[in-house]
């Protein structure tokens, strides 16, 4: 029940990345309601000198464990959006810089111990929850917005800034991001890239993939990988960036991104269309293409089963 993708970047990661970063895909991840069959493999379990090194990092107020905070607080690190998987996290850690996040994995890497790195955890597929009791490695804190040039329109800007806030800050200054999602109010820039999310501006602006021009990453060994260019055009060396977008966490943890970001429309119209079949939904979205070419910025289509599925949860809220 799980996609070829995500065995081709488990295996992927198991060969280049060192063992104690880890992704929790779909693959083991228990449901909620039963126990995982995975295995947990050779990776040691945290131990209170562990602990206490990972508290001098990153301060006692940053590390979050279940003796000493309530389940709840830790079930929006240890559970999916969708309520389907549950870990058993033994500890939630909670950088604020790149710094932090590479002295954590460096101590990791050389005690053994399996972490998986959570952005706003709003995917559907498992892959941000622990399978076992791996360390949670969250970048909620790191959500600052360190540079626009508005000229150009870059934006750096740390990995857990979430999409909705950054948009926001864009707008400010006659921009926006290219991507647009209806979990930006949850989930981080930085998980966007991990997992080179499309979203409804795709049409007009394409991947993230592509509007992406730098990333400073760390390795699983605590190496920072800095590939920050702020250039549209950089014809030099490797495209490092394109590895660590779509990897979801098995190559590297983003910690930080350079984004070119388009200006923002002075106006926007919305249609909405109805349809008698799909055919004609193709053949009005060929049209529309064709008529407004640049000016159609987004498109999104809806079945009868979800408006339906729509109507009925929001009945009795307005919603008609």
């Amino acid at each position: 029940h799980y996609s070829r993708r995500s065995r081709a970047m488990r295996a992927l990661g198991s060969r280049l990345c060192a063992v104690s970063l880890r992704t929790g895909l779909r693959h083991g991840l228990r449901c909620v309601a039963s126990a995982s069959t995975a295995p947990r493999g050779s990776f040691a379990t945290l131990k209170p000198d562990d602990l206490q090194k990972l508290k001098q990092i990153l301060g006692p107020q940053n590390v979050m464990t279940p003796e000493e905070v309530e389940r709840e607080d830790l079930l929006r690190y240890n559970q999916d959006w969708m309520g389907k998987w549950e870990g058993r996290s033994a500890a939630v850690l909670k950088p604020a810089t790149t710094k932090e996040v590479s002295e954590i994995l460096a101590y990791a890497n050389g005690q053994n111990l399996a972490v998986v790195p959570q952005g706003g955890n709003t995917g559907l597929v498992g892959g941000s929850v622990p399978v076992h009791d791996e360390l949670v490695l969250s970048l909620l804190r790191m959500n600052h917005i360190e540079a626009l040039d508005t000229v150009s329109g870059i934006v750096t800007v740390q990995a857990g800034c979430v999409l909705e806030q950054l948009d926001q800050y864009l707008a400010q200054h006659g921009f926006m991001v290219p991507l647009d999602l209806g979990a930006k109010g949850t989930c981080t820039i930085g998980g966007n890239a991990a997992t080179n999310a499309g979203g409804l501006r795709y049409l007009r602006y394409g991947s993230l993939r592509g509007n992406i021009l730098g990333v400073e990453a760390v390795l699983a060994d605590g190496q920072v990988v800095d590939s920050l260019s702020a250039l549209r055009k950089d014809n030099t060396g490797y495209g490092l960036p394109q590895l660590f977008i779509g990897s979801e966490g098995t190559l590297g943890v983003i910690t930080k991104l350079t984004i070119l970001c388009p200006p923002r429309p002075k106006a926007v119209n919305i249609a909405f269309f109805a349809c008698s079949s799909f055919e004609h939904v193709q053949r009005t979205f060929a049209l529309a293409r064709q008529k407004l070419g640049e000016v159609l910025s987004a498109v999104e289509f809806c079945d009868r089963m979800a408006i339906d599925f729509v109507l009925k949860r929001e009945a009795g809220t307005g919603v008609r």
